[in-house]
């Protein structure tokens, strides 16, 4: 069983960057379309962004398109998220996995990396 183990979140200003990176362990995301998700207080976790198994196909929701840029390494162990001109409504804590809308279930999910963005 694939666990993931993300990284790279933090405190950042209106209009900053980061980069969050999504790690496999046990074996490698290769074969998925992979996603990143985001939960604010309250809310529901969300789909953000998603990458297809060749890198070629990319997803973005309406809310980050144009700031947000996912990627995965060649290796399949590891997909990217760069975030830039960041903005409050972005803080949340942030997950990758499977994306749903292609399989029937979810790998283990992670604890997730939270990026708060400070106004």
């Amino acid at each position: 069983q694939v666990q993931v183990v993300e990284s790279g979140g933090g405190l950042v200003q209106v209009g900053g960057s980061l980069r969050l990176s999504c790690a496999a362990s046990g074996r490698t995301f290769s074969s998925y379309t992979m996603g990143w998700f985001r939960q604010a207080p309250g809310k529901q976790r969300e789909l953000v962004a998603a990458i297809g198994r060749s890198g070629i196909m990319t997803y973005y929701a309406d809310s980050v398109k144009g700031r947000f840029a996912i990627s995965r390494d060649g290796a399949g162990n590891t997909v990217y998220l760069q975030m830039n001109s960041l903005k409050p409504e972005d803080t949340a804590v942030y997950y990758c996995n499977k994306d749903r809308r292609y399989y029937s279930d979810y790998l283990p999910w992670g604890q997730g990396t939270q990026v708060t963005v400070s106004s």
